[in-house]
């Protein structure tokens, strides 16, 4: 069967904000009874998250068919998200939209820049079509989605994330623009 997540993704949180639009956030879902205030061990890969809440349905699309077993992780530092072990066919460009094919000289290019954003928060990758530097954030990824942030939002092994939901909690922050993934392990 294995384990689900979805992570909403604030591109634009600077590691300064990061821990306060977190805690703006979890607050709001609290309050709503969509997640509880307590944390345990209810996230993979994390020593402790928000456990679903009595009103965790308000999360979610309405043909759901299984309650959440599992909990809300908040990261709040430089992050890497990514849906799964498949790397993107594909980075596209949000200057001119070209389609750069990730192949091995194009990979080890975007790699490099991935390392350098972990490492220092910066970091860019001249479109190879417009000749634009694009920050690793701004990209978008074709078959196999990548979000890079300071603050996620991991929903483990929950039914699908509501659209309406996912624009609520993003009104929530700063007018900032963010990124759905989501995968299975």
């Amino acid at each position: 069967m294995g384990d689900r997540f979805q992570v909403i993704v604030d591109l634009d949180a600077s590691e300064a904000d990061a821990g306060r639009l977190g805690r703006r956030v979890v607050d709001r879902l609290v309050a709503e009874g969509i997640v509880l205030a307590e944390r345990t061990k209810c996230v993979l890969g994390q020593p402790l998250g928000h456990p679903p809440g009595p009103h965790w349905e308000r999360a979610v699309t309405d043909d759901w068919d299984f309650e959440p077993w599992d909990g809300l992780a908040v990261h709040t530092r430089r992050t890497g998200f990514t849906s799964g072990a498949d790397k993107p066919g594909a980075a596209l460009c949000p200057h001119c939209g070209a389609s750069t094919p990730l192949e091995d000289v194009h990979w080890q290019r975007f790699g490099t820049a991935i390392r350098t954003w972990h490492d220092t928060g910066a970091a860019t990758v001249d479109c190879p079509t417009c000749a634009h530097p694009v920050p690793v954030p701004d990209w978008t990824w074709d078959e196999a989605p990548l979000a890079f942030g300071t603050l996620g939002f991991e929903f483990w092994n929950w039914p699908e994330l509501s659209d309406d939901f996912r624009a609520r909690l993003a009104a929530l922050l700063d007018g900032h623009r963010t990124a759905y993934v989501w995968g299975k392990i």
